[in-house]
């Protein structure tokens, strides 16, 4: 009988193709994997911004008398992958004194709990149908009130267009600091 030696090139070659494989494999398998999570992850990426100013009305749609007039404000939205066509955002009340050019803002969310601020029928003060805060023309609170702090007023400007633009924000309500959402 005789002994064969093994063949060393064999074992050596089908390793090495065998890594080759695995190599191929896995960097063809990255792509997607890394596409994957990154899709996964893009709302996260996006969520922080800094408010924007948003065009709400005309100038001469907010009257001189110093009443404030509730407007919508309009803006595209997106929820996670999903977006949305211009639609309503929230709301603010725009007054202007007699006369001027100077557009005061306030936001239609009470700031006590996230509810929506209405107007008395009087025209004499801010209420909020939740829990009964009530607030002056001006967003000052009208005491005794639940509200831990005035309504919140928004940053505001007319553009040489004419158009009224409010920096839109959204503020944590139940907290008497104003700090942004």
């Amino acid at each position: 009988m005789s002994r064969q030696s093994p063949d060393p090139a064999p074992g050596r070659r089908s390793f090495l193709t065998e890594a080759l494989a695995i190599a191929c494999g896995g960097l063809a398998t990255l792509t997607p994997v890394a596409a994957g999570v990154w899709a996964f992850l893009d709302p996260l990426r996006r969520k922080g911004g800094a408010a924007s100013f948003l065009p709400v009305t005309e100038l001469a749609a907010v009257p001189d008398d110093g009443v404030p007039r509730q407007f919508a404000v309009i803006a595209e939205r997106a929820d996670a992958w999903t977006g949305f066509a211009a639609e309503p955002i929230g709301a603010v009340y725009l007054r202007r004194g007699k006369g001027s050019d100077t557009v005061e803002a306030l936001s239609a969310t009470c700031p006590h709990a996230g509810c929506f601020v209405e107007m008395e029928p009087t025209g004499r003060c801010f209420r909020c149908p939740c829990h009964n805060s009530t607030f002056t023309l001006e967003g000052g609170i009208v005491a005794p009130s639940p509200s831990p702090r005035p309504m919140d007023g928004l940053e505001c400007r007319v553009a040489k267009n004419g158009s009224v633009e409010v920096k839109w924000e959204r503020f944590r309500a139940g907290v008497a600091e104003k700090i942004v959402q």
